[in-house]
């Protein structure tokens, strides 16, 4: 029989979770000087799944538990969590605790989360709050069942299938390190009572520490009703403890991040050499090569070409943008460009439609007008180059004096030729050209010839006298 519950108390249920994500270890076996929660997996934070995961679940206010490393934590969270202290890490049940302050008035359910499992997602959860619930206990504890539980709590069931408990491995006894059922350290706990029944814990095991598991066994033993949910699925539940299960975490939500794109409708030739941050956003029809790197909050558009051997930081793309085996970081990118192959598109620039950047081309701060080209072996900083403008090869803006950096500005339509050197600060009017090999030092005003190099001189008969020279030499025995 299912026991009625009145609408407007789901509707509370609902208004009313709260998670606690236990955050305070250092990570000894990470070996960093980072706490452990803050290395990324696919360019987030691990504790920042975490939080999104909580927040997708419903929970409306999230408290943060940090410890080693708390500042950096603090401002990594900052907008996205409350963080409270845990100056000692005296164990779980105690890290919970410091929960108590801003959580104590609070009416609901609330979840608690490790730092250090960025897999885990929001249906699980969902579904461990909605099974609590439903069965109305005062404790659930999201289980799930391993080939090999090494390492893990392990459930403890009396002969009815009813939780009873939950013994970590260096408290178990023989029988019952063959348990495969896991605590994945993940709950749902009713809040009344909660706080308080954490303050009569006692550490009572080999660690000495005050084990947040044991509040199962002390619910049980007061009758209180304690409900397990059990088949989580191994490879949301794995916490993250060395750079091994890093690279692992890293490796699994990696295939997350390229499925959904393609199911979005992005091609990847060979997805499992495609490297995507969570954060970025690609657009229909576009089409990734192996061996690229996609990172931060990058943007690209519909119908691009990337890759293969291509980096994208950061950096938004238009539609049907083009880019081979370079680096673009930091910048904007118009519609219908073309980059590469072997560009480096440095921070700061910004490409209007139509513009082409070939081969060996380096761009820092430069901002390149519509349908302006520079097809290779060029350096452009600190420039501003107007619509249609052609940079020969060679082309480079001497923009550092050794003291300060300064602009070169080239106005519509100008053609660069090949070898020059803009010395800047100096400006290439509108239709303007400038000689190739020449070096500018001043303006060049609209619509002139800017050449600047000295006079050829050619020396007749100087390739004979050469070869004579070197004949006598050889027969003195010089070399």
């Amino acid at each position: 029989m299912v026991e009625h519950v009145d609408f407007k108390e789901r509707q509370g249920w609902v208004m009313s979770l709260a998670a606690v994500i236990l955050a305070a270890g250092k990570g000894t076996r990470m070996k960093s000087d980072l706490p452990k929660v803050l290395h990324k997996v696919c360019g987030v934070p691990m504790v920042c799944h975490v939080l999104k995961a909580a927040r997708e679940s419903g929970a409306d206010r999230i408290v943060l538990v940090a410890g080693f490393g708390g500042e950096l934590v603090e401002r990594e969270v900052k907008g996205m969590a409350e963080v409270v202290f845990q100056h000692e890490q005296l164990g779980t049940a105690h890290a919970l605790l410091q929960a108590a302050r801003p959580l104590r008035d609070f009416n609901g359910d609330i979840l608690v989360l490790c730092g250090d499992t960025p897999l885990v997602s929001a249906d699980t959860l969902k579904r461990l709050v909605s099974a609590h619930r439903a069965g109305g206990a005062s404790a659930t504890v999201l289980t799930a069942v391993l080939e090999n539980p090494a390492g893990y709590g392990r459930v403890i069931r009396d002969g009815r299938g009813k939780v009873t408990g939950i013994v970590e491995q260096k408290d178990a006894a023989p029988e019952e390190l063959s348990i495969r059922e896991i605590n994945t350290g993940i709950y749902c706990f009713k809040s009344e009572g909660l706080f308080d029944a954490l303050a009569v814990l006692k550490p009572d095991n080999v660690q000495g520490e005050y084990y947040l598991p044991d509040i199962i066994g002390l619910y049980a033993g007061e009758g209180r009703t304690v409900a397990a949910v059990s088949g989580a699925d191994p490879g949301e539940i794995m916490g993250v403890n060395d750079r091994c299960q890093l690279a692992i975490a890293r490796e699994t939500l990696g295939r997350r991040v390229n499925r959904e794109l393609m199911l979005s409708g992005v091609t990847m030739v060979d997805p499992d050499t495609v490297y995507i941050d969570a954060g970025v956003t690609i657009g229909s029809d576009t089409v990734i090569y192996p061996n690229t790197i996609i990172q931060g909050d990058a943007v690209i558009g519909r119908g691009c070409t990337i890759g293969p051997f291509t980096q994208i930081i950061s950096a938004r793309l238009g539609d049907n943008v083009t880019v081979r085996q370079s680096v673009v970081e930091n910048s904007e990118i118009g519609s219908h460009c073309v980059i590469g192959p072997y560009s480096y598109i440095r921070p700061g620039c910004v490409l209007e439609d139509k513009v082409k950047v070939g081969d060996f081309v380096e761009l820092k701060k430069a901002t390149i007008g519509y349908g302006a080209k520079v097809p290779h072996l060029s350096y452009l900083g600190d420039a501003v180059l107007g619509r249609h403008v052609n940079v020969g090869a060679g082309t480079i803006t001497c923009n550092y004096d050794g003291e300060k950096k300064w602009t070169t500005v080239i106005g519509d339509n100008a053609f660069i030729g090949s070898n020059a050197n803009l010395v800047a600060p100096v400006r290439v009017g509108a239709g303007a050209v400038v000689g190739a090999g020449s070096t500018i030092t001043r303006d060049v005003p609209d619509g002139a010839l800017g050449v600047a190099r000295d006079r050829q001189k050619n020396i007749p008969g100087w390739s004979g006298r050469r070869k004579g020279r070197k004949g006598e030499s050889e027969a003195r025995g010089e070399k």
